[in-house]
């Protein structure tokens, strides 16, 4: 049985990818879902404005008084040349699991500044990542800002990263682009080696207690594959990219849908929060099992089989399927 899939140019033992959680953060955790068996690792993002916020606050502390005593003034070096705090630590563990891990550990990276995405990136290679995933997360809150702008400026700056580094640079798009495959194609041009597809993003709730914004955090289920599904399938053979699916991931199910469609690896965090690294193995020892039940050798002979390369007129081929299922929904009695 043959497993082995190729995900931005590297050689995975099989399919399943643990994606960013908390559960890939720190050094020992990180171990612990090689341990389980995950053919490639995704750390969570770098966040350029939480590092910011940690040296600001570092700065500020380190400076406490210092106003105090003119000698005193300027004492401490500025902190571009004394990364220290949040980025210097998240970068260390980076190091020591590179070193440590016999699987690929990806980091992923979310800039708010040209500077911040290609001066993190550069670090993030030097720390010994072997590829980089673009979380281009933002919410476009300028009334006066089109979609085209905020699109653009993102291939702007998949192509400043792609050139920054040697690595293999991957992008997780969102869901709600106009023309996702119009975009993936100008991804792909800028210098992206992968997609994921699709980043989950979280929207706060309001308290109506204390009347104020509060954070959200609901781990996905089986049915958030559609989307992903269907677009997995629109872009398979069609870019010359690898494409990584997330979100719905619980069981082999979902594992078998997305390669199917073309995927060349799944990726699941919130199976692993609720199950435990062990997962990775039930999922793996699945597809195995189901592969062999239906007569699959190798994973390769699976990817695909149902992917639009396959049909005619895809956009038909999907209004006919939207227009089936309202037509035959029929309501159930209570």
């Amino acid at each position: 049985m043959k497993l082995a899939t190729d995900y931005l140019g590297l050689k995975l033992a099989h399919p399943i990818v643990a994606s960013a959680s908390p559960l890939s953060r720190e050094f020992d955790d990180i171990r612990r879902l090689e341990d389980a068996g995950a053919a490639a690792i995704v750390m969570p993002s770098i966040y350029e404005e939480e590092i910011e916020t940690e040296d600001e606050a570092y700065e500020s502390l380190v400076e406490q008084g210092s106003w105090t005593q003119p000698e005193a003034e300027g004492y401490f070096p500025a902190m571009t040349a004394f990364r220290v705090g949040g980025l210097e630590a998240r970068m260390e563990t980076l190091r020591r699991a590179a070193e440590a891990c016999a699987i690929p550990i990806v980091a992923s990276l979310n800039g708010s500044s040209p500077q911040g995405w290609t001066g993190f990136a550069r670090e993030l290679e030097q720390a010994g990542a072997s590829a980089i995933e673009l979380n281009i997360y933002r919410v476009p809150t300028d009334i006066h800002e089109s979609g085209a702008e905020v699109e653009a400026r993102w291939i702007e700056t998949i192509g400043a990263v792609a050139k920054a580094v040697s690595l293999p640079v991957s992008v997780k798009l969102g869901p709600w682009l106009s023309s996702p495959a119009h975009f993936a194609r100008g991804a792909v041009a800028a210098g992206a080696r992968g997609l994921v597809l699709f980043n989950r993003f979280y929207q706060p709730d309001i308290d109506l207690e204390t009347l104020t914004p509060t954070p959200t955090l609901e781990l996905s289920h089986p049915y958030e594959i559609r989307q992903a599904l269907l677009w997995i399938s629109m872009l398979s053979g069609r870019v010359d990219a690898s494409l990584a699916a997330t979100s719905g991931v619980e069981s082999v199910n979902e594992v078998v849908k997305y390669l199917l469609a073309g995927a060349n690896v799944v990726m699941t965090a919130s199976s692993l929060l609720r199950h435990g690294p062990g997962h990775i193995g039930t999922l793996r020892d699945g597809l195995t099992a189901w592969m062999e039940s239906r007569g699959f050798d190798d994973v390769a002979t699976l990817r695909g089989r149902l992917s639009a390369a396959f049909m005619r007129d895809r956009e038909s081929l999907v209004r006919a399927q939207y227009i089936n299922i309202l037509t035959s929904y029929q309501q159930r009695d209570h």
